[in-house]
């Protein structure tokens, strides 16, 4: 069982100037207790459950970028980006940018988008939902072309690139690991089935029933469900023990998740007790892939 950590909070004390050595601090102790992946929110305001818009947020590839130089072993992703926000192209070549300097340790982790309030705070075209599902499909396919070197031109709906070259290549092989985040199960979790090589799912009870309905994508797309890496997002309210921390992950192992990656509240500390529970669940659940 692998355990990752998300920060989705920027507000430290102490004002902006603290928030570079705080948040290298938090990068470099989930480096250092030896938790899988770090994971950063890809938002331009910050998202109404975690506080008001007004808050401290970060761009998330350049906080990662950060992070990567902090840190030695860690894997970095947003937990996820909007497929709207950038143009695949681009996006493609920031991961693979990521991927290269922090030596293959780079995600994609990619959703439709949901947030029109900060797309248009800063003037950002915000589709109609079935549109932005198409800009998902692209961007996926886009994504695939570039890191296998197909240079040849694509032609979608709305995306059209005449020569996709991608150099340098990302280090990670095949590519670095896609992650879809959503339970749309009309949609998102058939596009996991097609595309992806992880999914994140919310810790809950529908979360069974999720991971049902992409057994069935799967089924219907000639995928192996066993090869899609199952992730799901929690969090503790107050400061969890280390025992409640193996409770959980134990819980959520018995659904079939492999890798759990919980968010950081205000005020935590959680990189040393996720380390330490990390390290007991190694005993008793199999690692995932």
């Amino acid at each position: 069982m692998r355990i990752g950590i998300q920060i989705p909070s920027f507000t430290f004390p102490g004002g902006p100037e603290q928030i570079g050595p705080a948040f290298g601090r938090m990068a470099r102790a989930a480096d250092q207790a030896g938790l899988h992946s770090f994971w950063v929110m890809d938002h331009l305001f910050q998202i109404d459950m975690v506080g008001p818009p007004e808050e401290p947020m970060l761009e998330g590839y350049s906080a990662l970028a950060y992070a990567a130089a902090l840190t030695e072993r860690i894997t970095l992703g947003t937990m996820v980006t909007g497929a709207v926000y950038r143009h695949p192209g681009i996006l493609v070549k920031t991961v693979t940018t990521l991927d290269v300097l922090s030596g293959g340790r780079a995600w994609l982790g990619i959703g439709a988008a949901w947030n029109d309030q900060e797309a248009r705070g800063l003037g950002v075209p915000f589709p109609p939902t079935a549109e932005r599902f198409e800009r998902l499909e692209e961007t996926l396919q886009i994504a695939h072309r570039m890191w296998k070197g197909d240079e040849s031109a694509f032609e979608g709906g709305h995306f059209t690139l005449e020569r996709p070259l991608n150099s340098p290549p990302a280090l990670r092989t095949p590519h670095p690991p896609i992650l879809i985040g959503g339970g749309g199960e009309k949609k998102t979790l058939r596009l996991v089935a097609r595309y992806a090589d992880a999914c994140n799912l919310f810790d809950g009870d529908e979360l069974p029933r999720k991971l049902d309905v992409l057994r069935e994508h799967c089924e219907r797309e000639g995928r192996d469900y066993a090869e899609i890496e199952k992730t799901s997002l929690g969090r503790f309210t107050g400061d969890p023990s280390v025992d409640q921390v193996v409770d959980a992950v134990g819980r959520l192992a018995e659904h079939g998740i492999d890798q759990v990656i919980f968010s950081q509240g205000t005020g935590q500390d959680l990189a040393g007790v996720l380390g330490e529970a990390q390290t007991r669940t190694e005993k008793i659940v199999p690692a995932g892939r």
